[in-house]
């Protein structure tokens, strides 16, 4: 096997995402030989990497396009990139943003990812008549397409470098007028937004096999020195599968709206009985300008 020479600056970018120190970090990666996410499970298993970091820092620029029907049935997210902010916000790469949500619109369920890169494609082919007028490579990085009942957004004001969107099943014409519904979709997306872990999966049961054999594996390694019976390392691991779940599954997340901070499971279980409706939430998209390329 070919040993990869291990560069400054790869210890440099996982110290940034895990906090470990350089040493630790060097370390991490020669035993992974140079694979950065077994660098990163290395040093979780050592307990040196912190949970809280972020997995990335955004570096590019652009903006989130959206568009919801007018009767809520369908609704688009797409982030457009360019190289600065100034582009961004001029009006030819407005222009872009609208024309790529109608080629998305065109497309319908044909616009998936292997459609969105096509070289060939009608995205590509937009993107480059904005990029030979601006002088500033561009294009559309992901997008999110969902239709259903009702299919909400939240488009973050600040910036509009971050975008929510939801689909929520079960919901009939008199529900979707409805005051206390309208207020779940808000909750729900601007949790989305706001939380800190973001959410990955909407339930429990959506965590891959893998990724749980993963966590497992690296719990039961935190706790090999402990000199505790295996029943009992068997209880804290499940105990911290449970933990587990709160940072990354949506319906276990508490909401980050309120001060209480019931889980957002409790939260549509309390519209619901209200509205005696109902509605669950059948999918989510979270697109903030920056991440696609970490």
């Amino acid at each position: 096997m070919t040993t990869t020479v291990i560069t400054a600056d790869m210890v440099k970018k996982l110290r940034d995402q895990t906090g470990a120190g350089m040493m630790e970090c060097k370390s991490a990666l020669t035993e992974a030989n140079g694979d950065f996410e077994e660098a990163m499970t290395v040093l979780r298993k050592r307990g040196l990497a912190s949970a809280a970091k972020k997995a990335g820092r955004a570096t590019s620029e652009g903006l989130i396009a959206h568009r919801v029907a007018a009767d809520y049935s369908a609704g688009t997210l797409a982030e457009v990139n360019c190289e600065s902010d100034f582009v961004a916000r001029t009006p030819d790469f407005q222009q872009l943003m609208s024309d790529v949500l109608d080629l998305i619109d065109q497309a319908g369920n044909g616009a998936t990812d292997a459609w969105l890169q096509d070289p060939e494609g009608p995205v590509k082919k937009r993107a480059a008549a904005t990029i030979a007028k601006l002088g500033e490579n561009m294009g559309v990085s992901r997008i999110a397409r969902f239709t259903g009942d009702y299919v909400g957004q939240y488009i973050h004001t600040v910036g509009g470098k971050l975008g929510v969107q939801v689909e929520f099943s079960g919901v009939t014409p008199e529900v979707r007028n409805r005051d206390e519904f309208k207020s779940l979709v808000r909750e729900i997306t601007m949790h989305i937004a706001a939380a800190s872990p973001s959410p990955q999966y909407l339930a429990r049961e959506a965590v891959p096999a893998d990724v749980l054999d993963k966590e497992r594996g690296i719990y039961r390694a935190q706790m090999e020195a402990s000199g505790k019976p295996a029943n009992i390392i068997d209880k804290i691991i499940e105990g911290k599968l449970g933990a587990f779940y709160q940072q990354v599954v949506l319906l276990e997340q508490e909401s980050v709206i309120r001060e209480t901070k019931p889980k957002i499971k409790d939260v549509v279980a309390e519209a619901n009985k209200a509205l005696s409706a109902s509605v669950s939430v059948a999918r989510f998209a979270r697109l903030k300008v920056g991440e696609a390329s970490q």
